[in-house]
């Protein structure tokens, strides 16, 4: 979702005035429904900025990605409400009804999930919250990629971004099977919000098959967004930018292939080079 702005360009030693396209940011809010001993209870648990558009696909990944739901099924629905607000005439809220409350601790969970678009760990109140609640490891084997599909992704990825080209300020995420297709996309301002979406309608479309299939990210990859991954048992991840060290140090625990800094004829792996055909 973009909007046309009127910005003044210097360009070949002159200025001149043009209208530019720019990716929009809004706070979404989003709150859990649920039961607790047959009453009824409605809490607010976090805001965070996003892109509008594919707003539930988000609201379904944060949710799984953060273990607050194990099964897309404990979601019953999932609603916009409020008014229509702001310069862009958006309703900026969520209602989720959940039918599994066993995870709801709303106090520690709201502690652990201040948030925004452009930050994962950091936005995070205490180190307590960085605990991988994920026990098994990803496939050590599979997926089998070739370095042309290694390199070729993060182009496919671009190519179907429908805002990028508009704006060059948004983030995305691919879910691609193993043979280089593209299964399903994302965008959005925030890299982690871009992939929580695409994670969430990947769920809610039962697209998800671990083992033949990888994910591409635009950017550099930190230890949230490589968190976010293994949640779906997905073994091998790509970056168009470098990874972080606790990125690294967390792929190796779970046996994840990490790729980063793919180009036009290079790219780096990081950890499991086993996933990689080199012959």
């Amino acid at each position: 979702m973009n909007f046309k702005y009127k910005v003044l360009k210097f360009k070949k030693n002159k200025f001149e005035n043009i209208d530019d396209l720019i990716s929009i940011e809004e706070p979404l809010e989003i709150s859990l429904k649920y039961k607790v001993q047959d009453q009824w209870l409605t809490n607010s648990l976090l805001i965070t900025m996003r892109t509008p558009g594919h707003d539930f696909d988000l609201v379904r990944g944060f949710l799984y990605n953060e273990q607050i739901i194990q099964n897309i099924n404990e979601i019953d629905n999932i609603e916009s409400f409020g008014d229509k607000v702001g310069k862009y005439n958006i309703q900026n809220k969520i209602l989720v009804t959940l039918n599994n409350s066993n995870n709801i601790n709303i106090s520690k969970i709201k502690r652990d999930f201040m948030t925004n678009s452009s930050c994962g760990v950091c936005g995070k109140s205490s180190l307590d919250a960085l605990e991988i609640i994920k026990k098994g490891k990803a496939s050590s084997s599979d997926p089998k990629l070739t370095k042309e599909i290694v390199i070729q992704s993060p182009t496919i990825l671009r190519n179907n971004q429908s805002e990028f080209s508009k704006t060059g300020g948004i983030h995305a995420s691919g879910l691609f099977s193993s043979d280089g297709k593209l299964v399903s996309l994302r965008e959005d301002v925030g890299r982690h919000n871009a992939l929580d979406k695409m994670i969430g309608n990947a769920l809610d479309e039962n697209l998800i098959k671990p083992k033949n299939q990888f994910i591409t990210c635009s950017g550099r990859l930190n230890f949230e967004l490589v968190q976010k991954v293994l949640m779906t048992n997905i073994g091998l991840m790509i970056g168009v930018g470098a990874p972080t060290s606790l990125a690294i140090d967390l792929a190796n625990k779970f046996d994840m292939t990490l790729i980063g800094f793919v180009k036009e004829d290079s790219f780096n792996i990081y950890t499991n080079n086993q996933k990689v055909i080199v012959d």
